[in-house]
């Protein structure tokens, strides 16, 4: 969320910072206006309990004196007419406020200056490509041929049990899925310094405004009415407000953590080849990183964060590039990211795998999570980032395509093999 006083203070930085989006930007302007309105409310309510207060107190005075039972009586009728007035303005009051915080929890994070414009992803920035595309002298089957003949998927199982837009894994595919993650989960640890986390994969509504998910992304997430529990669409969601209203000791930041979790998603797409096979999909397995720092530091640790990513594509022999996000295309709690894609040669595109983003202060705003520089100093928000550490099942998709033989198999990458018990193919049923 952001912080009332830039309302304030600057409201025209929001403004632009709308309009870099592709956003409606007058209601900046109608949440000042609601702001004076509260404002002068709470100053109406300071005044009138003030008067009501002092009228009480002449009114104990006038009964301990003789004969002035008539203005005891018409200051008894002044605290009940003050009375009223302030029940409807508290009751004004609390609407105001109301407003003014749904309305702020509407608002996406400000637009770093370092964002390049641009209207959608059209306008994203390649800052980078490592790890050469492969030539082929064979004709490549696409990830949802070679995933069936493997043994890796059951579409149609997967379809039968719960619809479209969701898989079963064959044994193949769980063990290299389980190999994956957990090859992953090391590297981040041993190599990249993060402690794991369990987290619960249902969530409650405040967990999710926590994180920024709600109320702007309702329509995109499964809810439990009857528990108000929401699944979640990523491990952020609740390693965002492992530490909400909290303050952090000094000395105690930076935190990293990873969590491997399942991510539920009502993704809305059309039939075709952008959600065929493993491209999109309801249920699918990632790994997270996270990381709470102090505000100095998260540009630093955003730059690591892609880093971290990257080292896992590079670990896996996989050709990748580095994007950075334009305005237009940039998530509703990021004021900086990066989008970290690998090549399927069969399928002819580059999928994002990992997007790392820096929300500076936004969500620990709302998640009231703050620290203390040293003892006794005044405690300060945190800035948190978060990034896939990587996205499964798009890293098997350019792992089938990628390194599949002319005979049908595909060899695992070096990596790998030790965490699929020495197995070195993946080989055709």
């Amino acid at each position: 969320m952001l912080s009332t006083n830039l309302l304030r203070r600057s409201p025209q930085t929001i403004v632009r910072s709308l309009e870099r989006r592709g956003e409606d930007s007058g209601v900046v302007a109608d949440l000042a206006r609601t702001d004076e309105q509260w404002r002068q409310a709470l100053s109406e309510l300071e005044d009138l309990r003030a008067r009501r207060n002092e009228a009480s107190r002449a009114i104990g005075d006038l009964m301990k004196k003789s004969g002035a039972a008539a203005e005891a009586d018409a200051r008894k009728e002044e605290v009940r007419v003050l009375g009223e007035r302030l029940k409807a303005l508290e009751d004004e009051s609390r609407t105001l406020e109301t407003s003014f915080r749904d309305t702020m929890l509407t608002l996406p994070n400000i637009v770093s200056d370092r964002v390049p414009d641009g209207e959608d992803e059209t306008g994203n920035v390649v800052v980078r490509e490592e790890g050469g595309k492969r030539s082929y002298d064979f004709e490549l089957k696409p990830h949802w041929e070679l995933s069936e003949s493997l043994g890796v998927t059951d579409f149609e199982r997967g379809a039968k049990l719960s619809g479209r837009m969701f898989y079963a894994l064959g044994e193949a595919g769980a063990r290299l899925q389980r190999a994956v993650v957990q090859w992953m989960i090391d590297l981040h640890r041993e190599r990249h310094g993060y402690e794991e986390r369990g987290v619960p994969f249902l969530v409650l509504g405040q967990t999710m405004v926590n994180s920024s998910n709600l109320p702007k992304f309702a329509d995109a997430l499964y809810h439990d009415a009857e528990e108000d529990l929401w699944l979640i669409p990523t491990a952020e969601v609740p390693l965002t407000s492992l530490h909400a209203d909290e303050i952090l000791p000094p000395g105690s930041l930076p935190i990293k953590y990873m969590a491997h979790t399942p991510c539920f998603r009502r993704e809305r797409a059309a039939a075709g080849s952008q959600v065929r096979g493993l491209k999109r999909l309801h249920q699918f397995e990632k790994v997270e990183m996270y990381q709470f720092v102090e505000p100095e530091r998260s540009p630093a640790a955003l730059d690591e964060l892609v880093e971290h990513a990257s080292d896992i594509v590079r670990g896996l022999g996989l050709p990748f590039r580095i994007l950075q996000l334009c305005s237009g295309d940039l998530g509703f709690a990021s004021t900086l990211s990066y989008d970290v894609e690998i090549w399927t040669p069969a399928s002819e595109e580059w999928l994002e795998v990992s997007s790392c983003s820096n929300c500076t202060d936004f969500q620990a705003r709302r998640a009231n999570i703050r620290y203390r520089k040293e003892h006794g100093a005044r405690p300060d928000l945190v800035h948190t980032l978060n990034g896939s550490g990587l996205a499964l099942p798009r890293v098997l998709i350019a792992l089938l395509e990628t390194f599949q033989q002319p005979d049908g198999s595909v060899r695992l990458p070096d990596a790998l093999v030790p965490y699929m018990g020495g197995q070195q193919t993946l080989d055709p049923r």
